[in-house]
């Protein structure tokens, strides 16, 4: 703050406006500097694509434990022993097909039990069991 000269008591009320001129200045140049580069893009042709999603279904295998214990690999009826060897070949694929087990309500559970183990040797990856929804009366 500066004094008068005029009279020494008195102070003078006067805002100094060089640091608020300079910072101003400052912001100035920072806009100046940034604006260009946030604005500048490069223009590329891209190519098109269509708009629809293909869809891949996966292979769905159906293995049904009858009443019997005799087993149906997608409707055709196969021992345990050629159960053993087709989960090894479907194993062995790249893209495993999902192995769902249908098993009658009849059924030992140890039947499906034997199934469901024979399938965690081979090293089928996807197991899933297929039910009926109850009918409500």
């Amino acid at each position: 703050m500066s004094f008068n000269s005029y009279d020494d008591q008195q102070e003078m009320s006067e805002i100094n406006m060089t640091p608020l001129v300079d910072v101003m200045l400052v912001l100035l140049i920072i806009f100046i500097i940034t604006v260009p580069v946030i604005t500048h893009s490069v223009k590329v042709d891209l190519p098109q694509a269509s708009q629809q999603p293909t869809e891949v279904k996966p292979d769905v295998v159906t293995l049904t434990v009858q009443r019997d214990g005799s087993l149906m690999w997608n409707d055709e009826t196969l021992t345990f022993e050629n159960l053993e060897l087709r989960l090894q070949a479907v194993a062995q694929q790249e893209k495993q097909p999902e192995l769902r087990i249908q098993g009658d309500k009849a059924v030992e559970y140890e039947k499906v039990v034997q199934v469901m183990a024979a399938a965690q040797r081979a090293g089928v990856e996807k197991l899933g069991f297929m039910t009926e929804p109850q009918s409500t009366p």
